[in-house]
């Protein structure tokens, strides 16, 4: 059972709420993050990327910045853009990208659900990753990011979202992305409702944020070793929770940069022994499972997996995965990609940014072949999360992001 637990929440006021909303602080590098903080004083980026204070050449990974965050967070709340709430709530929160809505619960999650495989993970984290994170939590004593989870569909929870989500919302504001975000309070009268629920799912799913979390339950740990107070806050960690009905994955595409010293002609016999191809007008996405698109010399192929390939892969949970398909039978054969996650000769672009960017970098030089990928399911995330797999690099991309310092847990 999940152990999901409403909390006080640290947030803005609706009059700031658009001003402060950031996008996800590892979206950005050292660069874009001073950019994106220029003339936006309130942005909750400010907070969560505190180097962009400093010049260039500051060490961002200092204990200084990490002071320098909690000194804008305690700033923030003494000028009032921030206030606490004085009674336990979760929140439902919602957002609308090109027409399509989802909307989770938001509330916090348990670390000892978390170690105990309740909670269960698809990705390897590294702790060079983490260390960040680890230090910006602790000295700001808060958690500002939320970690994005799912659950297996429940019927119980949608009824309680569907009754909470007609009323006013406390927040309704669209992003610069053209993001609609919105939020509602929900009444005290649902708490018991709504921890009940979760107490019947089985397990919950890290669908984004592995490292995030994996932060916060460092945190925990280490404050247990000094106190160890059940009761603490410390043991729970932000969270916003989905039913899987709600998701939608994108596909994380690929783009090679050489062609390993072989022509067109023979990269296409090659990927011919194992994907019956044909020759099609570019496509904007792939519809249907174990399928590609390939754009090579100003051409585009459909390839579809031979049956012989499929049987050899049924029913393993990592190998039927498309990005597995693609990397055993084409990148690491044909082209030697043989760890996509170190070697340079591969990139990964977004669904979000479509086949329209494959296209013009490979018009521009910055690639010679490129790969339109049908995106993972959530079926597919779920089992080798159950089966205490991981899943191969880049193999899911979760759009619209959710929004940092819209909600924060004082730890």
């Amino acid at each position: 059972m999940a152990i999901v637990k409403s909390f006080k929440c640290v947030r803005p006021g609706d009059d700031m709420v658009k001003q402060v909303a950031s996008l996800p602080y590892d979206v950005y590098d050292r660069k874009e993050a001073k950019a994106a903080v220029a003339g936006k004083p309130y942005a909750f980026l400010n907070i969560d990327r505190p180097e962009t204070a400093f010049d260039d050449d500051f060490d961002m990974y200092s204990k200084e910045a990490y002071l320098k965050a909690k000194e804008l967070y305690d700033e923030f709340k003494n000028n009032g853009i921030y206030k606490k709430d004085v009674e336990n709530s979760y929140y439902l929160y919602e957002l609308t990208m090109n027409g399509r809505s989802q909307i989770g619960i938001v509330g916090l999650a348990s670390v000892d659900d978390y170690l105990n495989d309740i909670i269960k993970k698809h990705e390897k984290t590294r702790e060079e990753k983490e260390i960040d994170r680890i230090n910006h939590v602790d000295i700001v004593d808060a958690q500002t990011g939320p970690i994005f989870l799912a659950y297996k569909k429940n019927d119980d929870l949608k009824k309680i979202i569907s009754e909470n989500s007609l009323l006013e919302p406390i927040y309704d504001f669209v992003s610069e992305d053209n993001v609609r975000h919105r939020v509602w309070k929900i009444d005290k009268f649902y708490n018991d409702q709504i921890f009940e629920c979760f107490k019947n799912i089985p397990a919950l799913y890290i669908a984004d944020g592995h490292h995030r979390a994996a932060s916060a339950v460092k945190v925990a740990l280490k404050r247990r070793e000094k106190e160890n107070n059940i009761d603490a806050e410390y043991n729970y960690f932000l969270s916003v929770i989905f039913d899987e009905r709600q998701l939608h994955i994108l596909p994380y595409n690929r783009i090679l940069l050489e062609s390993n010293e072989k022509s067109t002609e023979e990269i296409i016999d090659l990927i011919s022994e194992n994907f019956d191809m044909k020759e099609s007008p570019i496509l904007e996405e792939i519809k249907d499972r174990h399928e590609f698109g390939m754009l090579i010399n100003d051409k585009f192929f459909i390839l579809r997996a031979k049956e012989n390939v499929l049987a050899g892969v049924e029913g393993d949970s990592i190998k039927s995965l498309d990005v597995s398909i693609l990397q055993d039978m084409v990148l690491d054969p044909i082209f030697g990609i043989k760890d996509p996650r170190t070697d340079e000769r591969i990139k990964f672009a977004g669904g979000i940014r479509g086949v329209s960017y494959l296209k013009s970098e490979l018009d521009s030089g910055n690639g010679v072949v490129a790969f339109l990928m049908h995106p993972t399911s959530m079926e597919e995330l779920f089992a080798v999360a159950d089966d205490n797999k991981l899943m191969p690099p880049k193999s899911t991309w979760f759009e619209p992001k959710l929004r940092s310092g819209i909600f924060i847990h004082e730890i």
